[in-house]
C-alpha cells in the first residue's frame, strides 16, 4: 500500500536550516524545541510523516502537527501556542498593594505595630477590600523578594575623618604607614577588652552528644561572678597576649601593654603599633601621650568612632566566643580564667594571620558609593 504524501512539502531557506540545525546541536535547547527542528530537518529532506514517527520515535500525529505548522508559519510556528488559561484572580493593582504595604514602617500608618508580618498583611488588604489568604501574600512577597518581618542594624558614619582613620589601619594591616613599608623590626597591636565574662554554674551537669543527639545544657544557672579578658594580637605574626582582671579600666590595660613590650622583640623594636577603638581605658590624646611616655617606641592608632570591625582582635574574640565560653559553664571564675589561658596558649601553637584583603582603596570605593547613593536619593 502507498502511504499518503503530506500536502506540506518543506522547503527550507539557508538560513532557517542553519537556525535549526543549531539548535539541534545547542546544549540548551530544550528537547521539545529540538524534537519540532529534527521533524522540519527530516520533512524537508523528503521524509514522510511516517518515516519521521518512525525515525524518531513519535507518533505520526506529531510529525504531522508540526510540518504543517512551519509550513503555515515558519520557525515562529514551533513556539508554544498562547494558552489562555484561568483568568486571573487578582489584577496587578491589586498586587502592588502589598508591595506597597510591605515596604511601609506600619507606625508610618497610625498601625500598632513595629513591623509586618504576612497574616498581617493579609488583615490589612482585607481593611482595604481584598480578600487575600495569607499563603498567597507570602507568595507575592516572596516572588518581589520581600520580607518585611526581617530586620538589619546600621550605624551612621559620624566621624567626619572617618576615613582617614580607618586608611591608616588598613594601611597598617597592608605593612605600610604614611606611605611607607614597615621594617622587619615594626610591629603591629590589636588590642582590646571584652568586658563581663560570667562563670554560670548549670544546675545540672553538661551532657555530652551522642548519636542523634546534640550536647544538652541546663538553662538554669547559678551565678558565681564575672571577669575581663584582655588580649592583645599580633596582627602578622599571630600571636596572642592575653590576660583576665576583675574589670576594664586605665591600670588593666596598661597592664596589658606591658605584657606586651616587656616582651621580645618589642621590647627592642623601633616602632609598635597599638591599634585600639575609642573605649574609655584608651580613649582620645590622653591615652595617646601615656602610651609613648611609658613606651617611646610604642604608637597609638585609634580606629574611628562606631567602628570596631576594624579592629583584628574582635575576630579573636569572636574565636574565643564560639570556642571557649559557648555554652556557658563553668563552677567559678578561676575556671574561666584557666579554660581562657589554656585556649590562648594552644592558639598560638598553629595560629595563622587572618586573611585581611579589606584595603584602603577598597574602603575608598565603598565610600563613593555611598556618597553617590546619598546623592541620588
Amino acid at each position: 500500500m502507498t502511504r499518503p504524501v503530506s500536502p506540506y512539502r518543506i522547503m527550507l531557506s539557508d538560513e532557517d536550516r542553519h537556525t535549526l540545525n543549531r539548535w539541534v546541536r545547542a546544549g540548551a535547547t530544550p528537547q521539545k524545541v529540538v524534537l519540532r527542528a529534527l521533524i522540519v530537518l527530516l520533512a524537508a529532506d523528503g521524509a514522510t510523516n511516517a518515516v519521521i514517527a518512525e525515525e524518531l520515535g513519535i507518533c505520526v500525529d506529531t510529525a504531522r502537527k508540526w510540518r504543517a505548522r512551519f509550513a503555515d508559519k515558519g520557525i515562529e510556528g514551533l513556539a508554544d501556542a498562547p494558552r489562555p488559561g484561568r483568568p486571573p484572580i487578582y489584577t496587578a493593582t491589586e498586587r502592588a498593594k502589598v508591595t506597597a504595604w510591605a515596604c511601609a514602617l506600619p507606625a508610618e500608618h497610625d498601625l500598632p505595630l513595629s513591623r509586618w508580618s504576612a497574616a498581617e498583611l493579609a488583615a490589612q488588604l482585607h481593611h482595604d477590600g481584598i480578600t487575600a489568604s495569607v499563603s498567597t501574600v507570602r507568595r507575592w512577597l516572596d516572588h518581589d523578594a520581600l520580607k518585611p518581618w526581617q530586620q538589619r542594624s546600621w550605624i551612621f558614619v559620624r566621624d567626619p575623618d572617618f576615613e582617614a582613620k580607618a586608611a591608616v589601619v588598613l594601611d597598617l594591616y597592608a605593612g605600610i604607614y604614611k606611605g611607607t613599608a614597615l621594617g622587619a623590626d615594626e610591629y603591629v597591636i590589636s588590642a582590646d577588652e571584652k568586658p563581663s565574662i560570667q562563670a554560670r554554674d548549670r544546675c545540672h551537669p553538661t551532657v555530652a552528644a551522642r548519636p542523634g543527639h546534640p550536647m544538652r545544657v541546663n538553662h538554669d544557672y547559678h551565678r558565681r561572678g564575672a571577669l575581663a579578658y584582655l588580649a592583645a594580637y599580633d596582627v602578622h605574626r599571630a600571636r596572642v597576649f592575653g590576660r583576665c582582671e576583675t574589670s576594664t579600666g586605665i591600670k588593666e590595660f596598661t597592664r596589658l601593654v606591658d605584657q606586651v613590650m616587656t616582651s621580645q622583640p618589642y621590647a627592642s623594636a623601633t616602632r609598635v603599633f597599638f591599634i585600639v577603638d575609642n573605649g574609655s581605658s584608651h580613649r582620645g590624646t590622653a591615652a595617646i601621650d601615656r602610651l609613648s611616655a611609658r613606651y617611646p617606641n610604642a604608637v597609638m592608632i585609634h580606629t574611628p568612632v562606631h567602628a570596631s570591625w576594624l579592629n583584628q582582635v574582635e575576630i579573636y574574640f569572636s574565636i574565643v566566643q564560639r570556642k571557649v565560653l559557648t555554652p556557658n559553664d563553668f563552677p567559678d571564675l578561676v575556671a574561666v580564667e584557666q579554660r581562657l589561658t589554656a585556649f590562648q596558649d594552644c592558639y598560638n601553637c598553629t595560629a595563622e594571620p587572618f586573611r585581611w584583603r579589606y584595603t584602603s582603596a577598597d574602603l575608598h570605593q565603598h565610600l563613593s558609593r555611598l556618597d553617590q547613593h546619598t546623592a541620588a536619593a
